[in-house]
């Protein structure tokens, strides 16, 4: 654990620190109330922190472990990759750009409200993917791992599709624009990498034809 902390230091209090707001929002309605982002106060100039603070409660249990989960396997390499400022950068940024969209798209929708930190986490985990666009991911109930680059292709055509005809109760364009902030602010801080990126995946394709 000390280990993790030392290498990774801010991917393990944001964790940390996501995890405890989490459970003290679970039990207290009044944190829960004031932390939660509603684009209709937003846009009128009211609770703007929101879309920083809603990022750190979650909707249930299930909500938090499998945003927590997937930032588990991704945030901590990817610190070490990107560096400790950087990576902060990143969460932060990208946890506000996710969710401008839903503050806009919402508006004047008094009833509206949205919360978690799944559009940064998914900025994490598209940032990792250009950094190993080769390894494997799951997309469940497949019982195989798929190419990373894959996996982010699909991940982008189904919260595109979503976010326009899902009537389901999740906030399909913080994951959509969180993913798209995530690959936007990783590139912005390292050129380089798209680079790298086109090189690995170019191998992976010739190496599938040959």
């Amino acid at each position: 654990m000390m280990d993790l902390l030392m290498a990774s230091p801010v991917a393990s209090v944001i964790f940390a620190f996501t995890i405890l707001t989490s459970l003290w929002a679970f039990s207290n309605d009044n944190v829960y109330a004031q932390m939660i982002l509603h684009p209709y106060s937003v846009a009128r100039g009211q609770r703007r922190y929101t879309v920083i603070t809603s990022g750190f409660i979650h909707n249930d249990w299930m909500h938090l472990f499998f945003n927590m989960l997937s930032y588990y396997f991704f945030a901590f390499d990817l610190e070490k990759a990107l560096g400790h400022w950087q990576f902060a950068l990143l969460y932060f940024v990208s946890l506000i750009l996710s969710d401008l969209p839903t503050v806009y798209k919402h508006r004047n929708d008094e009833w509206y409200h949205s919360l978690g930190a799944s559009g940064a986490v998914s900025a994490v985990i598209f940032s990792a993917i250009l950094f190993n666009p080769l390894g494997k991911m799951m997309i469940l109930p497949l019982p195989f791992g798929i190419p990373a680059v894959l996996f982010g292709v699909i991940y982008l055509f189904y919260c595109n599709y979503a976010s326009k005809y899902s009537r389901d109760n999740i906030n399909h364009d913080a994951h959509l624009f969180g993913a798209l902030s995530g690959l936007l602010i990783t590139i912005a801080l390292n050129p380089h990498i798209v680079n790298f990126f086109i090189q690995q995946v170019s191998g992976g394709v010739q190496s599938l034809i040959h």
